[in-house]
């Protein structure tokens, strides 16, 4: 009997660049993922399901089970923790950096500084490390906008092209990680269904290699 898999993965840049990758293994949803509602999607292979989640909440649900495997990426991982997680496969995609970014016109500050981030884990583990303290500020978006109106004299955030920082003014001015998508499995389901999971780990290393 063939082991039923559950595949968790989240909308946006991350589940475009993973559906290829996944065709290439033999998956493909039997509805249009960017036309339907539904937030369990069958797929070719009868026993293969996938789950449409938000992002941060990958790595939560393939942790407790709720999913046997999931694509998040290393920012999510990161800032999550990875308890009860493999992290076998760097899938190679939606790939950019985790950068400290500063107004390019900016003066010394003496005293805490104010950091305004989503990644609030990452951000006091990186400044401890170099034996700063610094005030976190939590935000969802817009993160450029912080310093602008003098929220916050630093942002966390994750920087592609750059150009977002560059058109309001921003540099980035420190490295934290190289970030990209990553395939994580369930330890329990890695034991339970070693088999089905080894040989879809096989098939996407071979489309990752292939790209």
């Amino acid at each position: 009997m063939t082991d039923t898999l559950t595949i968790a993965l989240s909308k946006g840049r991350i589940f475009d660049e993973t559906l290829p990758l996944l065709a290439r293994a033999g998956i493909v949803p039997l509805d249009d993922p960017n036309k339907s509602r539904k937030l369990i999607l069958s797929t070719n292979r009868e026993e293969v399901k996938l789950v449409i989640i938000r992002a941060a909440d990958v790595p939560t649900y393939v942790q407790y089970g709720a999913a046997d495997l999931g694509v998040a990426g290393k920012d999510v991982l990161l800032e999550h923790g990875g308890e009860g997680l493999y992290e076998p496969l760097d899938l190679k995609i939606a790939q950019c950096r985790l950068m400290v970014a500063a107004p390019k016109q900016r003066t010394a500050k003496t005293g805490r500084l104010r950091v305004a981030t989503k990644y609030l884990n990452i951000t006091r583990h990186y400044f401890a490390q170099q034996g700063k303290q610094v005030e976190l500020i939590k935000l969802y978006g817009s993160m450029e906008l912080a310093p602008l109106v003098g929220l916050a004299d630093y942002i966390v955030d994750l920087v592609d092209t750059g150009n977002t920082l560059k058109a309001n003014g921003l540099e980035a001015i420190e490295h934290i990680a190289d970030i990209s998508s990553r395939l994580v499995v369930n330890k329990a389901a890695m034991k339970m269904k070693h088999a089905s999971i080894t040989a879809l780990i096989d098939k996407l290393t071979v489309a990752v290699e292939g790209k």
